[in-house]
């Protein structure tokens, strides 16, 4: 099917992300923009705040190696099984970019409370733990409905992304957007003062009026711009679509070790091609 007039390209959309915007990222699994995480390095993009849903991999190592990035929340940035995130890593030991340390629960409930539009959110899992001795946002207060005595709650205030982003397997002519089971992405785009997706395939038809595809699509009312780009999550992977590519992201870590490493595998991978099959 041909790309709709209504579709931008991908580096047009990376342009209409400016700079020092809080941006909103699904995890490894949950249909990353990596073709569009591409673009915005190749647009220069600068003092980006990453949100991650709740943790990230290649694609925050990529921007922070690129200096696109000098604030991410985030319960974790890791390469798995590969190792750890070698850019990530430098830049938190060289004090390169500030940490806003944070649990996946706790992510979950600021983006809940901004989709609710409520101004807070209350969670008991942190309570205990050191993390909130970095977090002078986060407030303990008793359980005012309590009549038990002493009952600690935390509140959290509610997160609103100027911007998500993510991969998806199908849009259409409309502007829906179907991201099946991901639901990171449902709550990044109703929580997010503005969400641009990229698709793999774009499909004939409306997606909102199939029964079976309605329950897992996004309509245009929460999306602000679309782009068809096949394999846009590679090197990760796409659910129903085809798995990580466990090779690159070995050769990645290897070559994010050291400066000319990763100096290397932006040339080739970010600015000297626009994906990979």
């Amino acid at each position: 099917m041909p790309v709709p007039a209504t579709y931008l390209s991908v580096d047009e959309i990376a342009s209409r992300i400016p700079d020092g915007a809080l941006i909103g990222v699904p995890k490894e699994d949950g249909g990353v923009a990596m073709e569009l995480t591409r673009g915005l390095i190749r647009r220069g993009a600068k003092n980006l705040r990453l949100l991650t849903v709740p943790v990230s991999s290649i694609q925050a190592d990529l921007l922070i190696g690129a200096g696109c990035v000098v604030e991410i929340e985030t319960s974790g940035v890791s390469m798995g099984e590969f190792g750890y995130a070698p850019r990530f890593r430098r830049a938190v030991e060289g004090g390169h970019i500030v940490i806003r340390d944070a649990t996946c629960p706790a992510l979950y409930a600021e983006l809940q409370a901004s989709e609710k539009g409520a101004p807070f959110s209350a969670l008991r899992g942190l309570i205990g733990s050191d993390i909130l001795k970095n977090r002078a946002d986060w407030k303990t207060i008793d359980n005012p409905f309590s009549e038990a005595g002493s009952d600690p709650v935390v509140l959290l205030p509610s997160v609103r992304p100027d911007v998500a982003i993510f991969h998806a397997r199908y849009g259409d002519a409309h502007g829906n957007v179907w991201v099946g089971t991901r639901r990171e992405c449902v709550l990044l785009a109703h929580a997010s003062a503005s969400t641009f997706a990229t698709v793999e395939e774009i499909v004939e038809g409306n997606l909102m009026d199939d029964d079976t595809m309605r329950a897992g699509t996004i309509p245009p009312i929460y999306i602000d711009a679309v782009a068809h780009a096949p394999r846009g999550a590679w090197p990760l992977s796409l659910p129903g679509a085809y798995e990580r590519d466990g090779e690159h992201l070995r050769a990645y870590v290897t070559a994010a070790k050291s400066d000319d490493g990763f100096a290397a595998y932006m040339e080739r991978h970010v600015f000297g091609k626009q994906a990979a099959a």
